[in-house]
């Protein structure tokens, strides 16, 4: 598979041990194919086990949520937390809430943070944690229960040196806050920097709402300009999904001068060729908490579509896929080629399939993974942590101009690896070297931990 007898060595010992975790498999494959190109470089690597050691958690927890309904009815879900690497910092990475989540998923979205993180150039190590449990349909007091059991037992494994959650699917401002209140109660400490994502009354940073999708077009703008001479300036651009970070990229992407023409759930998306009325939808999904279908109903020159994965048919010039891993294959892929799009820049963690990614980039797309155009969010985490830790807190402006600098500086050091690896442009390469590198280092440094 690879040209690296060390990497295959590896890579059928992670398969062997780990053969059902597919999501997982996938992000190590995507990395490896990446190390293929410099592992030779790095003999010290293979006489250390260091990548046997990185593809390996240092830690999993698992354990049980049960929690009551509005109805008096015990429910048992399954909490994780992985905590991946902590070679350059803290475990850092959200939690997510969703029916989907397994152990695979969460080690693939922990191994992917711990690249995430590094890029920013923040002292972050990587991590990631959730729960199989849906608050799609929930009241507040459920979600709250749920959130207090969840804290309950996740309470003793984090701390703003240990381990420092976030939000993620399903877990916005009113989830961080049940579960910081619960942490609170329990340990007797204001510790605001365990957790972050918080509400502005108690320790939050203000930009950090917007950040992962203003960060993804920060991102996408920089390489824009060096790989096309381009921006986003009268393009047609599609984002899947309509969560936070789709909300919020949508919004930068228009003030950028592009027109969202489509957006998505997991049911279907709506089709607007006037542009996509964001104070509407914003009104829909953070007021009402009601379906994206609800959009077409009340705005005369949109329509809905039933089937989400179909809104790759849609035609625009840059799509940015926001909604969850795997979310465009290799139809949706051709289908974006076929129409003449010029670039795809992940808002999401893996939402391309390989087959997927594959096309894309040998069409001469830009395609940007998400370890690099989506670590905006966990990149203003780490300046919420460091305000928690100055006791003190930044204006909006001050957040959103490091936000900008950062996203400039993991465009940079994305590009200036791909260059190093004799593949100028190939942001997916980039990505994957220049984060391991320094993660790398990191452990080299410490001995064998």
């Amino acid at each position: 598979m690879y040209k690296s007898e060390y990497l295959n060595r590896v890579y059928a010992e992670v398969e062997r041990r780990d053969a059902h975790e597919k999501e997982f498999l996938q992000a190590v494959r995507e990395v490896f194919d990446s190390l293929d190109l410099v592992v030779d470089k790095h003999p010290e690597w293979e006489s250390h086990g260091l990548i046997e050691r990185f593809v390996e958690p240092e830690r999993v927890v698992q354990f049980r949520v049960p929690w009551v309904d509005d109805a008096g009815v015990t429910h048992v879900n399954r909490g994780f937390r992985v905590q991946y690497n902590s070679a350059i910092g803290p475990y850092k990475g959200g939690c997510r809430f969703h029916p989907s989540v397994n152990l695979s998923i969460m080690k693939f979205l922990g191994f992917e943070q711990t690249l995430k993180n590094s890029l920013t150039t923040l002292p972050m190590g990587g991590g990631k944690g959730g729960s199989d449990f849906d608050p799609k349909g929930k009241s507040d007091n459920e979600v709250m229960r749920f959130c207090q059991s969840f804290m309950t037992e996740l309470y003793r494994h984090i701390g703003q040196f240990t381990d420092v959650p976030a939000g993620d699917i399903g877990v916005g401002a009113r989830e961080v806050a049940y579960m910081y209140g619960q942490y609170k109660r329990i340990v007797n400490r204001f510790e605001g920097g365990v957790i972050t994502g918080k509400g502005l009354t108690f320790g939050g940073s203000l930009a950090r709402t917007q950040a992962t999708g203003y960060g993804l077009c920060y991102f996408a703008q920089e390489a824009l300009k060096n790989l096309k001479n381009d921006s986003f300036e009268g393009k047609k651009v599609i984002v899947s999904g309509s969560g936070n970070v789709a909300q919020y990229a949508a919004e930068k992407c228009q003030q950028l001068g592009g027109t969202v023409v489509a957006m998505s759930d997991s049911q279907g998306y709506v089709y607007d060729e006037n542009g996509i009325d964001l104070p509407k939808l914003f009104d829909i999904k953070q007021k009402r908490r009601a379906r994206i279908s609800v959009y077409a109903d009340e705005v005369p020159t949109a329509k809905y579509v039933e089937g989400c994965k179909n809104i790759w048919k849609v035609k625009c010039d840059i799509a940015m896929p926001c909604a969850s891993q795997n979310e465009m294959d290799e139809k949706g892929a051709l289908c974006l080629i076929k129409n003449g799009a010029i670039a795809v820049f992940e808002g999401a963690n893996m939402p391309l399939t390989p087959e997927a990614i594959e096309l894309v980039e040998h069409s001469g797309l830009i395609y940007s993974p998400g370890k690099a155009s989506n670590a905006g969010g966990v990149a203003t985490s780490g300046l919420e942590m460091t305000q928690n830790s100055m006791r003190l807190s930044w204006t909006f402006e001050e957040v959103d101009e490091k936000l900008q600098g950062i996203m400039k500086s993991i465009y940079k050091a994305c590009y200036d690896a791909s260059v190093e690896c004799g593949h100028p442009g190939d942001l997916m390469l980039g990505a994957n070297v220049a984060g391991f590198l320094k993660v790398a280092e990191a452990m080299l440094a410490q001995g064998i931990v």
